[in-house]
């Protein structure tokens, strides 16, 4: 049986949208106003507008990464866990930019980012069982939120404490 072109391009367009939708959001929350800008930062934090491109590429690889395990999954139950990862995934990284830039609390941010952190790595151990490359795609993402992180605990150390 070939498979529909419908039933090949959802899964895609709908990993697409939901990388959207989290990124949307989370920009909706991070605020570069005064309070932002008034904060000390570490030396070696990349320029504003790097974050941005980074993020994009982040989460066109994770959309990819969503969807190639997803195809690979071989039941019902194991799609709908990979859905379950990327969806806690999404909320605790909007989470970690509500926390930051609409709470102002860096020093509760640096708590949920270690949970964002270890749901990207447990994203990449599942996903693994799946596809090699599925896996592999999501190593950026580790990166940058183990360097996020670095930063978050910078930003802190620089300017604790916080009410």
């Amino acid at each position: 049986m070939i498979p529909s072109p419908v039933r090949h391009w959802q899964p895609i367009l709908i990993a697409a949208l939901s990388a959207t939708a989290v990124a949307a959001l989370g920009a909706l929350m991070t605020d570069l106003g005064p309070w932002y800008m008034s904060l000390r930062k570490p030396s070696w934090q990349p320029p504003d507008w790097l974050f941005g491109p980074v993020w994009t590429l982040i989460f066109g690889l994770c959309a990819l990464s969503g969807y190639i395990a997803w195809r690979n999954a071989p039941n019902r139950g194991g799609r709908d866990g990979i859905i379950g990862l990327f969806a806690l995934n999404g909320f605790l990284n909007i989470l970690w930019s509500t926390i930051f830039f609409r709470l102002r609390r860096p020093d509760w941010a640096l708590v949920e980012v270690g949970l964002l952190w270890f749901s990207i790595f447990l994203m990449i151990i599942v996903l693994m069982r799946y596809s090699k490359t599925a896996s592999l795609l999501l190593l950026p993402y580790l990166g940058w939120v183990t360097f996020a992180g670095a930063l978050n605990w910078a930003v802190v150390r620089l300017n604790a404490p916080f009410a």
